[in-house]
């Protein structure tokens, strides 16, 4: 687990406003669950849990 500072990538942010947006866009067209609060507990509770504690163990260095 990772503890304070999250690393940038540009390349990531990049992917995630141009090709996973229009991705995005379609599964919520397709599937009216996806995407809602509470579901990755359902869909996968051992990665929802591993995300909780990594988001309050770090922090974003553009947010700081």
């Amino acid at each position: 687990m990772k503890f304070g500072m999250r690393k940038p990538s540009w390349k990531k942010s990049l992917s995630a406003r141009t090709r996973g947006r229009a991705v995005r866009s379609i599964k919520r067209a397709v599937n009216p669950y996806y995407g809602k609060k509470g579901m990755s507990w359902i869909n996968n509770p051992h990665k929802a849990l591993y995300n909780k504690v990594y988001h309050k163990t770090t922090f974003n260095i553009f947010k700081w």
